[in-house]
């Protein structure tokens, strides 16, 4: 009974292997690199490429239970049907499937439009698969430090509509846990949805205000301009990912992000502990600059 985690060496991958190890699963990860993995004790490394069919069959060979994370790429779609149709032919029959909260409603976002297309091949192909629905990732705001702690300006087009954000480590424990929910299932699960929000619901100028608390001096919010937005991207990512960034921010702004009832509480039962908040995430922040 093995684990297969792709993803293994990104921000949420990593930790999601480091928790399945610490509770003593057996795990194997997907790397395009091998010698640059740098992994717990125990943890099975197999190189491997979503668009190297020949690499995914080896990967998937012997495995019970898959997480899929795919990253925000051009073909990510394409990608993740290649996966899903492989790991099914391996017999694969246990998945958590990384995808991304309201896919259904932030349909001209590719990313998003990407990842509810994978949702409904999950559901209409029978697979039993918990699908882990994301809102905003806290850590995102990383890239805008410098903005903040240097110009006093918050530029993330939150808006007013309100972000339920939560912490990347929230999300890789609850994946870990769901994968060994299903691992240890005498049989595969049914289809399951899980809404991974955080434990409330930020605006921008209320994003701002936080900031301006762990700094002790005025932090502004200016977010409304989506196109300045677009170009501030645009200096360190691809134009194709900036405007996929632009058009998510654009929702953003005009219908949120918000939890649905019972998303907070069932996540806290999830964990046994209260979600991170992002007031936590401002102090980690400015104690390590």
């Amino acid at each position: 009974m093995t684990i297969l985690v792709t993803g293994a060496t990104g921000n949420i991958g990593s930790q999601v292997i480091q928790h399945l190890a610490s509770r003593g699963a057996d795990v194997r990860a997907l790397v395009r690199d091998p010698s640059k993995a740098r992994l717990p004790a125990g943890v099975a490394v197999v190189q491997g490429d979503f668009l190297d069919v020949d690499s995914l069959r080896r990967a998937f060979d012997g495995v019970s239970t898959l997480f899929l994370l795919n990253a925000v790429v051009p073909d990510e779609f394409t990608q993740a049907l290649i996966a899903l149709n492989l790991a099914r032919s391996a017999g694969i029959e246990r998945i958590v499937y990384l995808s991304v909260v309201h896919p259904d409603v932030y349909l001209n976002v590719p990313h998003f439009a990407g990842k509810f297309g994978v949702e409904r091949m999950i559901e209409q192909m029978g697979m039993s698969a918990t699908i882990l629905r994301p809102a905003y990732f806290i850590q995102n705001d990383l890239m805008v430090k410098e903005a903040i702690t240097g110009y006093g300006i918050y530029p993330m087009p939150v808006g007013d509509k309100g972000l339920a954000m939560i912490d990347v480590r929230d999300i890789a424990e609850i994946a870990a846990l769901e994968l060994l929910r299903r691992e240890e299932s005498a049989q595969p699960l049914p289809l399951d949805r899980i809404n991974l929000v955080g434990p409330e619901t930020l605006t921008g100028p209320g994003i701002a205000a936080l900031w301006s608390d762990g700094l002790a001096r005025q932090i502004h919010y200016a977010g409304s301009d989506t196109e300045a937005f677009e170009q501030n991207l645009r200096q360190f990512m691809p134009p194709w990912m900036a405007f996929d960034m632009r058009m998510m921010g654009e929702r953003f702004l005009t219908d949120g992000m918000l939890p649905e009832g019972g998303d907070v509480e069932r996540l806290t039962a999830l964990l046994d502990r209260p979600l991170r908040t992002y007031r936590n995430f401002v102090s980690e922040a400015l104690a390590s600059a």
